[in-house]
């Protein structure tokens, strides 16, 4: 539902929905990185990066973390 809201550039919908997710499933590395990307759609580089990094604390082997992090400049 988030990523629905979000192809129809609802961003605030999305994120609301996404935060809810992560909520109900905080040890689910998919749930941070779809929240990573949703924050980077919005513009929010810091908390993008911030949910990114927790995708990859609970997934070290999340690629698509790894590359959105360097693609944000994070270290």
């Amino acid at each position: 539902l988030g990523y629905e809201f979000m192809g129809r550039h609802k961003m605030r919908e999305a994120l609301a929905i996404l935060r809810l997710n992560a909520e109900k499933f905080p040890n689910s590395s998919n749930v941070y990185d779809g929240l990573g990307e949703a924050y980077m759609k919005s513009g929010d580089k810091g908390l993008a990066m911030k949910n990114y990094k927790k995708s990859l604390q609970l997934d070290p082997g999340n690629m698509n973390a790894v590359a959105m992090l360097k693609r944000l400049g994070s270290k």
